[in-house]
């Protein structure tokens, strides 16, 4: 029984070495305690349902897709700042009530539930989030006064 209990320490310690990274311990929102990482993650298990690769998380455009759902906020037009952070397609949320850890989840649930299907008007948001073309995506949130939050996920 004891060498059953060490192999299972032992293993849970190689799976922890192995995915955690050293700098930022795990939360409850992702891997980093981030909406942000939690929105990725949430893309990439439904893309692993199809078997696709994961998406890298976009670090480096997170400010600017910040910068785009405010915009978008203000203007009240889901998209309407697409295109201004070099990405290639996005999906939306806008005025969800937050905070951003619980409303995303749900609305990247909505935007699979498009899925199946090739008609880009009825199916674009699974058809963005199941690309084989895009290799990594960006969440930005933007949170208003009243608690509503906009976020847009870019895919590049």
């Amino acid at each position: 029984m004891r060498s059953l209990w060490l192999f299972a320490f032992s293993s849970a310690a190689v799976v922890l070495a192995c995915s955690s990274d050293s700098t930022t311990a795990p939360g409850p929102n992702g891997g980093d305690g981030t909406s942000e990482q939690a929105c990725v993650d949430k893309i990439n298990a439904y893309r692993a349902t199809l078997s696709l690769p994961a998406l890298a998380r976009w670090t480096d455009e997170e400010a600017c897709g910040d910068g785009q759902a405010q915009s978008d906020s203000s203007s009240g037009t889901a998209h309407g700042a697409f295109g201004k952070c070099t990405e290639m397609a996005q999906n939306e949320c806008p005025g969800w009530p937050g905070p951003p850890a619980t409303m995303i989840g749900g609305c990247l649930d909505m935007m699979w539930a498009e899925g199946p299907g090739a008609d880009f008007s009825t199916h674009g948001h699974y058809i963005n989030m199941s690309s084989t073309t895009y290799t990594k995506v960006a969440c930005g949130f933007y949170t208003l006064s009243d608690g509503k939050v906009w976020s847009v996920q870019d895919f590049r």
